[in-house]
């Protein structure tokens, strides 16, 4: 089991961190790190977020794509969101990113697919809206969902044309690039901007487009948002016609067709990066095939067709000073490293995490130890690899706790009877609200942003009032004694006041962030909007006990067998069962809203067997997409069955029986036309 507790914190401490700068550089124009460090710290909470799965933030940049739209413009909601790419950087990670497509497209995997390689420009995000030719809106990226409205601004670049008399060219049109400043330029800019990017954001985000006008900003277009009638077939066709169109594209752009062809195409580049006339900070691939780009979407904040190939880790050697157990929500025990501080990439290190005892083990890592700590933009380092030569000759090797440092109880690796194999982590054996670091956690969780998101009551403020016992679970923090808290030192009337008004206020919340609130192994943000979309009325989710079909979630796209089981082993224990029910007596939880238009209302199906040229996720997809329900067995209330190869017999028979009408995939698009 992770330390939990010390993984938090270094994940809320670059959620802070990453606030305070964004303000500093999207705000104020006064950077107080370079570009690197903030692409560097950006990452690393993006890794942290993959590999620990009860972490999660509103303001973390996996949620937000850049920064609110500042007071000084108006704002503009974009038609199509600018989402941010998800992140690659070896050659597992591409061939996983490959994997995954072909998996949600059902195609076979030895399935050759086109993809378009472009340069990752390292500037501002803007969208130039056409109609009829004419340049209407210039929109900055923003959050991803609205920006600021810098139509004059974006004017004043020579790349942008702001009239566009071509044959052929879009009546109304959404092309969206990067704006950048050359190095060259910048050189007599250093004065004023700590960077280029900050040079570009800056200069952007002038309340006077006379003064933007001044330096010299430059454009490169890279795709589309809101595109009528698109008539493309291929993402290098696109750009081909935006340079027929009066705009540039980087002379950088490729079009590759397998991994192994990617890989040495992204190592030469990074070896002539600091050639280049602007700073590019990785690769962007993309599936060359637009059809396909259209049938994959989008999950989160990220396209599925899309990823950004980072180039190389920043690294540096320093001693391990202890190896501290921390303890997480969830149970998991995770070793960090205590190093002495060390500056890799402009960061100041002095912690680096171990993983797990396998990898201690694996990598023979000792306290006293010179070892080497990468931060491969990562939001926490780790540590690589240990310098055997100036190793110690009394050193010990090191034990792994058999015991929570929490609760005392025995730790221990769950058996995984999906992969067949034993957990790399170990997890403390107390359930529910015993171990004590397990509880203050949960409660954290439970208060958190994302969740409850109750102002005043902090991770720092629930240590204080479990300390004085104040809290033992989340249903008391709806029982709190205000005139002990009034006591206590550095509250009083006031701050009590302001406490009760936020926890009053908190009550109000959606199913959703309910279901998240609980802190379920596995269920994070997105599993929960799925869940609670699904369920649709919180009677239905208090419904749930150990006596309920938990395989009816498994027709729900994005929930495997690993989330229900997590559910199934939530709901077992009865403390879990209490917390949920007594939390029904203070919350008023909101039904979730489902799609109530489509051209599938009102009518319900079912999966069975292999789909032609689709995966059941992409059918399932569709269905949802368009107002459809999906149900888990035939029955009188299923409207069709969606039969591919090899179906379930019996599935077929009854669905006869009952009159319910069987078609294949091809048939259910035809539904849609």
């Amino acid at each position: 089991m992770e330390n939990k507790e010390s993984i938090k914190k270094i994940y809320i401490d670059k959620i802070k961190k990453i606030l305070r700068h964004n303000e500093l550089y999207y705000s104020k124009d006064k950077p107080l790190i370079t570009d690197q460090e903030y692409d560097n710290l950006k990452k690393s909470i993006l890794d942290l977020e993959k590999k620990y799965k009860y972490l999660s933030h509103k303001n973390s940049p996996s949620k937000n794509i850049g920064f609110k739209p500042s007071k000084n413009f108006k704002k503009q909601k974009h038609k199509v969101p600018m989402l941010s790419l998800s992140n690659i950087f070896n050659k597992e990670d591409l061939e996983n990113f490959e994997k995954k497509i072909k998996n949600y497209l059902d195609f076979n995997q030895i399935q050759k697919f086109e993809y378009s390689v472009e340069p990752k420009i390292d500037g501002i995000s803007a969208s130039l809206t056409y109609v009829n030719g004419n340049l209407e809106l210039g929109v900055s990226r923003g959050d991803g969902y609205e920006g600021e409205l810098i139509t004059e601004n974006l004017k004043t670049i020579n790349d942008i044309p702001k009239k566009i008399n071509l044959k052929g060219f879009p009546k109304n049109i959404e092309i969206r690039g990067e704006v950048y400043i050359n190095k060259s330029d910048f050189e007599n800019l250093k004065e004023k901007f700590a960077n280029p990017r900050n040079a570009a954001s800056g200069s952007l985000r002038q309340k006077e487009s006379i003064e933007t006008k001044k330096i010299p900003l430059k454009f490169i277009a890279y795709t589309f948002g809101l595109f009528e009638d698109n008539y493309f077939n291929k993402q290098s066709e696109f750009l081909n016609s935006l340079e027929k169109w009066g705009f540039k594209i980087s002379k950088y752009n490729k079009v590759i067709s397998n991994i192994d062809e990617l890989i040495k195409n992204h190592e030469a580049f990074e070896k002539k990066r600091y050639e280049l006339e602007y700073d590019v900070d990785g690769l962007v691939y993309k599936l060359n095939n637009l059809k396909l780009q259209s049938r994959l979407g989008f999950v989160g904040n990220a396209p599925r067709w899309a990823a950004a190939h980072k180039f190389s880790a920043a690294s540096s050697f320093s001693k391990i000073l202890n190896i501290e157990i921390q303890v997480g929500r969830t149970g998991a025990l995770t070793p960090v490293a205590k190093v002495k501080p060390v500056n890799i990439g402009g960061v100041l290190v002095s912690n680096a995490t171990l993983h797990n005892e396998d990898e201690i083990k694996k990598k023979d890592i000792r306290i006293g130890d010179i070892v080497k700590i990468e931060r491969a933009g990562d939001v926490i380092p780790h540590v690589v690899s240990v310098d055997f030569n100036k190793r110690s000759s009394n050193s010990k090797k090191y034990k792994f706790p058999n015991k929570c440092p929490s609760c005392g109880s025995y730790v221990e690796k769950e058996f995984n009877k999906y992969t067949k194999k034993y957990d790399a982590v170990k997890r403390c054996s107390s359930e529910g609200y015993t171990c004590e670091k397990i509880a203050i956690e949960k409660i954290k969780h439970f208060v958190s942003k994302d969740a409850l998101n109750i102002d005043g009551l902090g991770k720092k403020v629930v240590e204080k009032f479990w300390e004085k016992k104040l809290i033992r679970f989340p249903q008391d923090i709806f029982k709190l004694d205000y005139n002990k808290i009034e006591n206590l030192e550095g509250w009083g009337s006031q701050s009590t006041s302001n406490l009760n008004y936020s926890i009053n206020k908190s009550k109000d919340i959606s199913l959703n962030k309910f279901i998240y609130s609980l802190g379920i192994r596995h269920i994070g943000q997105e599993n929960a909007k799925l869940i609670a979309k699904h369920l649709q009325t919180k009677e239905n989710f208090f419904k749930i006990d150990k006596k309920y079909d938990f395989q009816t979630f498994i027709n729900i796209d994005g929930i495997g067998e690993i989330q229900i089981s997590s559910l199934r082993n939530f709901f077992l224990l009865k403390e879990n069962i209490k917390v949920v029910r007594e939390l029904s007596n203070y919350l008023n939880i909101e039904n979730e809203t489902v799609n109530n238009s489509g051209k599938l209302k009102n009518f319900s199906f079912l999966i069975t067997g292999k789909l032609e040229n689709m995966s059941r996720a992409e059918v399932k997809a569709i269905i949802e997409k368009n107002a459809g329900k999906i149900l888990s067995s035939v029955n009188k209330k299923l409207d069709y069955l969606i039969v591919g190869e090899k179906p379930t017999t019996k599935k077929v028979n009854q669905a006869k029986e009952l009159g319910i009408k069987i078609i294949n995939n091809s048939e259910l698009i035809k539904l849609l036309n």
